[in-house]
């Protein structure tokens, strides 16, 4: 059953707006996302709680962030009053802080060690663009999630400008060849490397997942950092490929 909303959770939704202000902040903060981590990462969670905020009540809900890493939404989720839980892979990546928190688990987000229907959100933030089988690891967000539960799904879209990650612009030109340039230039591979753990996922990849896909409705398909106003961008092809930059859907469990 969907979730009630409670009295706090509607003052965060009402809060929240995909204005042209808030788009601008986030891309101010971006621009620290190298140099100062925690101040990108913090406003970007925050900005997630208000914005599932607009399909779930988050209060007493047990959520699960799938690439989750040192655990940067950890606190604005505890706050709206979610039980946490973050999943990654990479324990540096988890042990990103100093250590590694209470609620931790590391695990393969294409095979998610949780039962069927156990969270009411499951959550990925920039995530999917370093997974090889896309399709796999959102069918397991969406098993994994209890019927009426959200699944919010987000990612870094290939064709836009920060598709190569550390190796942009020059993914324009080949992920090979971005990996190649920023390795001669730096003296190290990037941390993203093409081909072994950063892909070439365009929008029109999961909207055909979304379409086809039937363990849930969708509620949303936009472009994550931008007003309400542009999200008609990610109904034109090729477009929204380049000027969309992130793809976020959200979906609720039938």
């Amino acid at each position: 059953m969907r979730r009630e909303t409670s009295e706090p959770q509607a003052v965060v939704a009402r809060a929240w707006a995909p204005t042209l202000r808030r788009s601008l902040k986030l891309f101010n903060d971006f621009r620290y996302e190298q140099s100062d981590p925690r101040r990108f990462y913090s406003a970007l969670a925050g900005d997630s709680v208000g914005q599932l905020a607009q399909h779930t009540d988050l209060a007493g809900a047990t959520v699960l962030d799938v690439g989750g890493g040192p655990g940067y939404f950890r606190d604005a989720f505890a706050h709206a009053g979610a039980t946490y839980f973050a999943l990654d892979a990479d324990v540096g990546e988890l042990s990103g802080q100093g250590t590694v928190a209470t609620g931790t688990v590391i695990g393969d987000g294409m095979r998610l060690p949780f039962a069927d229907g156990s969270v009411d959100v499951c959550y990925s933030s920039n995530v999917l663009e370093h997974v090889p089988d896309r399709a796999r690891m959102a069918d397991e967000m969406l098993r994994v999630t209890k019927p009426g539960g959200v699944v919010f799904l987000s990612y870094t879209l290939w064709w836009g400008p920060w598709g190569g990650h550390e190796t942009s612009p020059w993914h324009y030109l080949g992920g090979r060849y971005a990996r190649r340039r920023y390795r001669r230039k730096h003296g190290h591979e990037p941390k993203n490397k093409y081909g072994e753990s950063m892909y070439a996922v365009t929008a029109a990849e999961m909207l055909r997942w979304a379409r086809r896909q039937e363990a849930g409705d969708v509620l949303l398909a936009a472009p994550r950092y931008h007003p309400w106003w542009a999200h008609w961008l990610m109904r034109v092809p090729v477009l929204r490929e380049v000027l969309s930059w992130n793809l976020l859907l959200v979906l609720r469990k039938r």
